[in-house]
């Protein structure tokens, strides 16, 4: 991932969250369910292979030359039995006698055409993997960027897991698709007509006797096709849930340790394994009634060709090399036969791959950018909110009809009960969603029209833990701002004084942070999320109560440096403690969704709000007492 693009996610890194699982669907809709299911399979498998082709047209291009690779080596193939025909009617039992030469030359032929047969099948692997991993590289590239540009409300309403299910095994299933499977059902046909072909213009009877053979696999296919598809659309659907709590379990481990909750740990990724486990089984279940099927055909076909041969020979107008021809060629359709259980396996794999890929394809971006914004001029921003509601894509209304102007350069302290709705709006003042109706403006310049990269200079949030690379401090920090130097880096740090915490890291600015930062302490992660608002230079900074849960002497240091980096510039902070509150120039008050009260807070304490009752709760639970 670029710098640009690390850059652009970093606040929704932040706020991406998983869910609990929810409990199964009764029996019933489960049925109901399976039945729709179904019926869209019928109508939707060809056209979803047909849109994953159509959507990459590199590996279209490169298909057709491949194509025509792999049909000339099937060819190649078909060649064989019609020369080893030759060489013993023309060879070795030839009327006046053996003829060494016609047969050492036919060999040489069958010789060199397995050889070309072989290299031509080489080159079209070769070529067949580099199409198909360019394919595979940019379908990633372009699911991975679109769920980064998905809103803030698509990624709290998906599971975490299933996103990353999305981008990583999903498309792998396509990957063994188009790296063989594809072409292998080209391949195959023409290999199967053309052994029928042939076989006809030496004896129709022994042609006719193998297709009737074969009638019956078509519909007992086209069953288990459709029953396999819904099978490995369950296994995706669980793939993405033993993900979501692989994920959990893994991130979560020190408060799953802290708090002895390794049983229920195991247990939630236990049931998520046994049930992708159950789906895995179920759809396997078909895949092994197939390769049984593909071995009775081939034995039943070459039993039946040779003894029908001899039988019937004579009657027929088969000669010993005739007959031996078409047992050959018997025996090349087992090939494909045998192949084809698991080239349709592959293929409905890649079928509920691709559908899920196209899922997430699908979802509306809903946050556009505007293709001629305007940008951002410099200094302290205003805001201007006016009537704004906001509610998530499944849920009530989170913000109702909220309307304030913020001065530029004002500092502003966000504050009310959890849930009462500040943390969505401070997140609305940086657009990771827009609000369902109302506006807001910056500079005087509404926000759905701010050019996308001034609004990304100009405006910074910064989470109460900035998500943190696994690379050097100086790396994480440079990502304040696109391209910013070693020297603009520590001219940062020199602003807000933070040289004295550099300089007592092992290796300064040089040190490995771990992956997420997990070297750095909570307070320090925060001291980077400061710097890189620095290096940004905003004009205005909204900041999620970026000094919660550190020690004493790091919230002192936080504190000074927040002091310095909020100095010429518009803050609005969500205040969780309300000593935040109590030096800012407008406090606004939220609950249950509702601007509720706003001002100064000396006026808000003396007019005996609602702010005025979180303050007296707040001095309460601190043990101070008001003046």
């Amino acid at each position: 991932m670029s710098t640009d693009e690390a850059h652009l996610e970093l606040a929704e890194l932040e706020h991406a969250s998983a869910f609990d699982d929810v409990a199964d669907i009764d029996a019933t809709a489960r049925r109901a369910t399976e039945a729709a299911r179904e019926g869209s399979v019928r109508a939707g498998a060809v056209a979803v292979l047909r849109r994953g082709l159509r959507e990459s047209p590199d590996l279209r291009r490169s298909l057709r030359l491949t194509v025509v690779f792999a049909l000339v080596g099937a060819i190649g193939r078909l060649t064989i039995p019609i020369l080893v025909q030759q060489v013993i009617n023309g060879g070795l039992l030839a009327d006046e006698g053996f003829r060494p030469v016609f047969t050492f030359g036919v060999c040489g032929i069958a010789a060199a055409v397995i050889v070309s047969v072989m290299l031509l099948a080489r080159v079209t692997y070769l070529r067949l993997i580099t199409s198909s991993e360019a394919m595979i590289r940019d379908l990633r590239v372009r699911t991975f960027s679109h769920v980064h540009r998905l809103t803030m409300a698509e990624h709290e309403s998906s599971r975490r897991g299933e996103l990353t299910a999305r981008v990583t095994s999903d498309i792998e299933t396509i990957a063994r698709f188009t790296q063989w499977g594809a072409v292998a059902w080209i391949v195959d046909g023409v290999v199967l007509v053309g052994t029928l072909a042939v076989m006809s213009i030496y004896a129709w009877q022994l042609a006719v006797v193998t297709v009737v053979i074969a009638l019956p696999l078509i519909p007992l296919y086209r069953f288990m096709q459709r029953r396999q598809l819904l099978a490995y659309g369950r296994v995706r659907d669980r793939v993405s849930s033993t993900l979501t709590e692989v994920s959990e379990a893994v991130q979560g481990a020190a408060p799953i340790r802290a708090y002895g909750l390794q049983r229920r740990a195991r247990v939630r990724l236990g049931r998520a394994i046994d049930r992708q486990y159950e789906s895995e089984v179920a759809a396997s279940r078909w895949f092994a009634l197939l390769l049984p099927l593909g071995d009775a055909f081939g034995a039943l076909t070459i039993t039946s060709v040779v003894f029908l041969g001899v039988w019937f020979g004579e009657s027929w107008g088969l000669n010993a090399g005739t007959l031996l021809a078409c047992v050959f060629l018997a025996q090349l359709l087992l090939g494909p036969i045998q192949e084809l259980g698991e080239i349709l396996d592959q293929t409905q794999t890649a079928i509920a791959g691709w559908a899920k890929v196209h899922d997430v394809l699908d979802r509306p971006v809903e946050l556009i950018e505007p293709s001629a914004g305007r940008p951002l001029s410099e200094g302290p921003l205003a805001v201007g909110v006016e009537h704004v509601d906001f509610r998530y894509r499944t849920g009530p209304p989170v913000l109702h009809d909220v309307t304030i102007d913020i001065p530029a350069g004002a500092a502003v302290a966000v504050v009310g009960e959890t849930g009462s709705g500040k943390t969505t709006f401070a997140k609305l003042l940086v657009r990771l969603a827009d609000p369902v109706s109302g506006s807001i403006t910056l500079g005087g310049v509404p926000l759905t029209m701010v050019d996308a990269a001034s609004r990304r200079s100009r405006v910074r949030l910064v989470p109460q833990e900035g998500f943190m690379f696994d690379t050097t401090l100086g790396a994480n920090l440079a990502l304040g701002r696109i391209g910013a130097t070693e020297s603009e880096v520590r001219a940062a740090v020199h602003q807000l004084d933070l040289e004295e915490w550099i300089d007592g890291l092992p290796r300064g600015l040089d040190t490995e942070v771990g992956e997420r930062g997990d070297s750095l302490s909570v307070g320090e992660r925060q001291l980077v999320a400061l710097i890189r608002a620095q290096l940004a230079d905003p004009g205005l900074l909204v900041l999620d109560e970026a000094t919660s849960a550190v020690d004493p002497r790091t919230e002192h240091r936080l504190g000074h440096a927040l002091r310095r980096l909020a100095e010429g510039r518009t803050t609005v902070s969500v205040a969780h403690r309300l000593s935040t509150a109590e030096h800012a120039d407008l406090v606004l008050v939220f609950d249950a969704g509702r601007l509720v009260e706003h001002g100064s807070h000396t006026d808000l304490v003396a007019a005996g709000g609602r702010y005025a009752e979180l303050y007296r709760s707040w001095l309460g639970n601190t043990g101070q007492e008001s003046s």
